[in-house]
């Protein structure tokens, strides 16, 4: 191996000390995510609707908050599916994927 390989090998397996538990907080963090997208939509058609007299300016701040709140949960889904792809490439799991095996299959 060359020199640069080595390197490469030694930053992948240094990882800060509590990543981990930081990234299963921002896994739970998603329903909040949702939760306070939605309140802040609705927060802010309230304004629109109080600055401008409207009533359906109201509705635009709710659709702006759901929009949000789908987009938060896209990202995280894409976050997700990108975890799973990097599980992938380690091979125990490469060679089950490929050929649907299941360990824990009751019908033996």
């Amino acid at each position: 191996m060359s020199q640069e390989e080595l390197e490469n090998k030694n930053e992948e397996k240094i990882k800060p000390k509590h990543q981990d538990k930081v990234e299963a907080l921002d896994n739970m963090s998603l329903g909040i995510s949702i939760v306070v997208a939605i309140l802040l939509g609705i927060a802010l058609g309230l304004g629109l609707k109080a600055w401008t007299g409207y009533v359906w300016t109201l509705w635009i701040g709710v659709f702006w908050g759901i929009s949000a709140a789908i987009l938060n949960v896209y990202k995280a889904y894409k976050k997700a599916q990108k975890g799973y792809d990097e599980l992938l490439k380690d091979q125990k799991y490469k060679y089950a994927a490929e050929h649907g095996i299941n360990k824990n299959n009751d019908d033996d």
